[in-house]
């Protein structure tokens, strides 16, 4: 409830507007100044998917583009919050298919790809593909998340580690993760650089 001057009010419209990394405000919409926004740095799709696939962590990318004036909370607010960073610049700025966060995990289960480890090993990485569906490739980038629910009762990071043949092969198990949580990007967008590098 709003009140001006003991009156009750209501809003009748609402009108959001965004300042740009230059300080001005954006005067076309969201999606055109993200698609100008991203094209001067990766001007294709295929600049794009280089940068995404050759970076150590995902979230450097993620936060180099908003560096550069990318609103990423808006972006989902306006295309939707089930989709991560990857899928927002894919669909937004070069038209590509979008696929929900949770699609890509439920790819990755699908794929039966992590029967090399463990049976703890296995639970862990299932229990990240989960961290990723609920919130993006940040968490499963960073050890840390070793220490909340529901890892914090598998074992301690330590030990969780060790699961994997220790911390070389828990960071390259990582790395094996997110390239196929983008594998199959070629595949839905039916343009042959979708798939350019994802599986290298």
């Amino acid at each position: 409830k709003y009140v001006v001057k003991g009156i009750p009010v209501s809003v009748i419209s609402e009108r959001v507007q965004y300042m740009g990394s230059d300080g001005k405000l954006i005067t076309e919409s969201l999606k055109e100044y993200t698609s100008k926004t991203v094209k001067q740095e990766f001007a294709t799709l295929n600049d794009f998917l280089r940068k995404w696939n050759s970076a150590e962590q995902k979230q450097a990318v993620i936060q180099e583009l908003e560096e550069q004036g990318v609103i990423w909370q808006a972006l989902a607010d306006e295309v939707g919050k089930d989709y991560g960073a990857f899928d927002l610049i894919c669909h937004v700025v070069y038209g590509q298919p979008p696929l929900t966060r949770q699609e890509r995990a439920n790819n990755v289960r699908k794929r039966d790809v992590f029967t090399k480890y463990g049976e703890q090993a296995r639970k862990v990485l299932d229990a990240l593909l989960d961290k990723y569906a609920d919130e993006g490739v940040a968490p499963i980038e960073d050890v840390s998340v070793l220490t909340v629910q529901p890892f914090n009762t598998m074992g301690r990071p330590i030990e969780i580690i060790k699961s994997f043949g220790g911390k070389v092969q828990y960071l390259q198990a990582i790395k094996e993760l997110e390239q196929t949580l983008y594998a199959d990007s070629g595949e839905r967008g039916g343009s042959a650089g979708m798939g350019v590098g994802i599986d290298a």
